[in-house]
């Protein structure tokens, strides 16, 4: 209620003490002789600044109302803030732990494919096992599958094969 922002709590109560006060005192003191001609225009303006008085009333209780819900709703906010800090702290240290994850495994594959390529470094042929864990490094898989892969795929050493570029990211 717009109007309740323009005045005091105090003023709505007194618009209703005297809409009261105005028409009790005319039904009242309307049995005096020189007062009973104003009798009932007095009540009829005192009925009418009751009934705004009850009116505003109703709307300084349901203001109250209000703000006491906000007030719950504030407490109900701050709780959900503090609760998502806390699940922000959580994600931040799970991505901290997935990226060490990650970055082990990418140095596992380089020392791995650092310590096979040793081996075929005189014959400048690229061996499938090196293709097949470079691949695996740039889906950031990881080596341990590759043992398994070369048992259940005979290779030719000497043959030459294209290296398998990671995906590039298009703009």
């Amino acid at each position: 209620m717009w109007l309740l922002t323009f005045f005091p709590d105090l003023f709505v109560h007194l618009v209703f003490l005297a809409g009261l006060l105005l028409f009790l005192g005319a039904t009242f003191l309307g049995m005096i002789p020189v007062i009973n001609t104003y009798k009932t225009p007095a009540q009829i303006v005192g009925v009418i600044i009751l009934a705004f008085g009850i009116y505003l009333e109703g709307g300084l209780a349901h203001k109250k109302e209000i703000e006491v819900a906000v007030k719950e709703l504030e407490a109900k906010l701050a709780e959900a803030n503090a609760k998502s800090q806390e699940k922000n702290t959580e994600i931040v240290e799970k991505i901290i732990k997935d990226t060490r994850v990650i970055r082990q495994k990418g140095d596992d594959i380089i020392k791995y494919v650092d310590r096979e390529i040793v081996k075929y470094d005189n014959q400048c042929v690229i061996p499938e096992d090196v293709i097949k864990v470079y691949n695996e490094a740039a889906t950031l898989g990881t080596a341990t599958n590759l043992k398994e892969d070369k048992k259940a795929e005979p290779t030719d050493e000497k043959k030459e094969h294209k290296m398998l570029l990671p995906p590039r990211v298009s703009q």
